[in-house]
């Protein structure tokens, strides 16, 4: 996928009056690219518009019109863009009662190492790969960063509709499976293709 440049951004006075209408195609768009495993994982499956529309938003936010520091959000939101024959997604522990936070996340602790993320096709099957710097021996984030490289097989079954596709993720205190839309299969087929 093409890397995001300043070009691609859009001035912050146009910015302003264009957001509604930029946010509420991105929100439709993230609707198709958004994927509960469980009651408590979320993946977002991230693209070039989810991710402008992320960098478009720090800079209204932040109020960053410094172009070094304009640079620097690109260059840590392309670090989360898809390269050729990869997904790329944001995956969120959702845990909305405060008190239970650290509780719930200490649960989870593990789930960033090994094998416990995987998209299958039939028997086969592919593991999420975690951007490392999100846990240690104590303690783990509840946003992480997961990149899934298909193989020829699995590429080959996202596009038959009659193969079903699931994401599942198997840790020592959590197993879900979910079934992957045929919506969301097609967008993970754009994003292979970019």
């Amino acid at each position: 996928m093409k890397m995001l440049t300043q070009d691609d951004l859009i001035p912050n006075v146009d910015y302003e009056r264009q957001r509604e209408e930029f946010r509420s195609r991105i929100i439709e768009l993230k609707k198709r690219r958004r994927i509960s495993v469980g009651p408590l994982i979320t993946l977002v499956f991230e693209n070039r518009d989810t991710l402008q529309f992320q960098i478009q938003e720090m800079i209204r936010v932040e109020h960053i019109f410094d172009p070094a520091k304009v640079r620097g959000e690109l260059d840590v939101y392309n670090a989360l863009l898809p390269m050729p024959g990869e997904l790329s997604a944001t995956l969120l522990i959702e845990i909305v009662e405060q008190e239970s936070v650290k509780p719930w996340l200490d649960l989870f602790m593990g789930l960033d190492h090994g094998q416990k993320v995987a998209i299958r096709a039939g028997q086969d099957k592919v593991y999420g790969e975690f951007e490392g710097g999100h846990s240690h021996e104590t303690k783990i984030s509840a946003v992480h960063f997961v990149r899934f490289k298909p193989s020829a097989v699995v590429m080959a079954a996202l596009g038959r509709r009659e193969v079903p596709i699931t994401l599942s993720i198997d840790h020592a205190t959590y197993h879900e499976a979910t079934v992957v839309p045929w919506g969301m299969r097609q967008e993970w087929l754009a994003d292979l293709e970019a």
